[in-house]
């Protein structure tokens, strides 16, 4: 593979890839865990602040929805500002955010906060990614985005365990403090590692209609959704209302988009190409069943078996274990057979873990589900680096940071699509079990008799069935996403070069 300056295209990870795979590791790991190590410590900030769960749920939904309105504009952003700026830019506001929320002296700064330090970790991964992807080529792709992986699959798993030990042994404003310390030391690695701008399109404008039609409509559509997983039945007004109101705006995005095609938010037409919406649409659907299960399983292990939350959280660790197992070698053979037979690979894996969670009972102890989850692990570090490389391999390089965004955005609705998804699963069946609970996990849960506990735990399989099930989905779109492109025809280099794209569409 050639690129148009001549020079062959890189294979090796060279120093310079290196040390940027590493700042963005160091600045994304913290950003990522923040968003799952807050959850543990809802009842004790509640009785810290003396307010409500209700009110103090803001703590957890101000941060998700700021990161949801973040997202859209991280592509325009590298664009015009250029991704080293963006980079330091959106770190200093993780810290600042970071150390206000540590220093928060009512739940109402405490919700503000949230949103600055939100507002800076929504845009780190995109911006990291984007850099990476721009830097590393296609033949290096899949290597580079296994280190992207690393944060995103292991922040769901360790944050809630750190959360834990956090608020055990010192306390909570510590779950923000800590963050200091690591992103100061990315901050000084991407001053002295990170180079200089070189491709700022400094008159690029920001698609003003586009953000004020995608952004509020996806914190309205993930707000929905989250309703759902929060316990709300599909019926309530904070659910439907909510979510037709950010399909609504999506939907007007998406025909403002169509029209003005590059120069939108996220330019839509990056879905006429067929690498990338494959690999996308078997993001969404996995996410979505793996996620619902990580919010499911640990709700199963405290209702049922009666663990700690800490413990519940532990026994999700075995995921984030085997995932660091395959993410190397799924790396290596993505780069060197393409995207689709290592991501099916995984898929078959994760299929095998989730399936044993069909068959949990009361009885279950705790290797089995340690095993299972570990499986999954297993699958997830095989499957992501590839659907994530496989979304970049045939990409022109101006488009990289559009494609980021628009990626990002599906993996971010996604997982609260799964959590809903399982949730309201998980009610049906409560109701149908437990009709005087009104799909109450608490409600069921408080009944300890034996045969309570069997249909409480039958309950919890049959919405497990529902994740094995969208998980499968993922078996089509796989299968789809073309093979590894051929020497000469692929499109990002290495070097910056472009070199001729490849027109494979949908």
């Amino acid at each position: 593979m050639t690129a148009r300056s001549g020079r062959p295209a890189e294979t090796g990870l060279d120093p310079e890839l290196r040390r940027l795979a590493v700042v963005v590791v160091l600045g994304a790991i913290m950003t990522i865990l923040d968003s799952t190590i807050v959850n543990v410590a809802v009842n004790t900030l509640g009785r810290d602040f003396h307010t409500s769960l209700s009110t103090i749920q803001w703590v957890l939904t101000a941060y998700t929805l700021a990161l949801a309105v973040t997202i859209p504009v991280t592509g325009w952003a590298v664009r015009r500002f250029g991704g080293r700026t963006m980079w330091i830019a959106s770190l200093v506001l993780f810290i600042t955010g970071s150390v206000l929320c540590g220093a928060a002296w009512s739940v109402g700064s405490l919700i503000a906060f949230r949103v600055v330090q939100a507002v800076g970790g929504g845009m780190l991964m995109p911006v990291g990614q984007t850099m990476l992807a721009a830097k590393a080529g296609p033949r290096r792709m899949g290597r580079v985005m296994s280190v992207v992986a690393v944060p995103a699959m292991l922040g769901p798993v360790v944050g809630p365990v750190l959360g834990g030990i956090l608020v055990d042994d010192l306390a909570w404003r510590w779950m923000f403090f800590i963050n200091v310390p690591v992103c100061a030391v990315a901050l000084a690695a991407a001053f002295a590692w990170l180079p200089a701008d070189t491709e700022r399109v400094r008159d690029a404008r920001l698609d003003m209609l586009g953000l004020v039609l995608l952004s509020p409509g996806l914190a309205a559509l993930v707000y929905g959704l989250a309703q759902a997983g929060g316990g709300h039945g599909v019926s309530d007004p904070r659910v439907y209302g909510w979510v037709a109101a950010g399909a609504a705006l999506i939907a007007a995005f998406a025909a403002h988009a169509l029209r003005r095609r590059e120069r939108a938010l996220v330019d839509l037409g990056l879905f006429r190409d067929r690498a990338f919406t494959t690999s996308v649409t078997a993001m969404f659907v996995y996410v979505a069943a793996v996620f619902g299960v990580m919010f499911t399983s640990p709700v199963f292990f405290q209702a049922v078996r009666g663990d700690t939350p800490l413990r519940a959280g532990l026994l999700l660790a075995p995921m984030g274990i085997g995932a660091m197992i395959t993410m190397p070698v799924a790396g290596r053979l993505t780069d060197r057979a393409g995207s689709r037979l290592p991501a099916l690979a995984g898929l078959v894996l994760v299929l095998a873990g989730l399936a044993f969670f069909t068959r949990l009972d009361a009885h279950t102890g705790t290797l089995a589900p340690a095993l299972a989850i570990f499986v999954v692990g297993l699958g997830q570090g095989t499957m992501m680096p590839s659907l994530m490389a496989a979304a970049y391999q045939r990409l022109d390089r101006a488009a990289v940071p559009a494609a980021t965004a628009a990626s990002n955005i599906v993996v971010r609705v996604g997982s609260s699509f799964g959590v809903a998804a399982l949730a309201v699963a998980l009610q049906i069946y409560l109701r149908r079990g437990f009709p005087a609970t009104g799909g109450s996990v608490a409600s069921a849960a408080a009944v300890r008799t034996p045969d309570a506990l069997t249909r409480l735990a039958h309950a919890f399989a049959h919405g497990f069935w529902w994740a094995l099930a969208i998980a499968a989905v993922a078996l089509v779109p796989i299968a789809l996403i073309p093979g590894r492109p051929r020497d000469g025809l692929s499109v990002v280099e290495g070097d910056g070069a472009v070199a001729e794209p490849l027109d494979d569409r949908v």
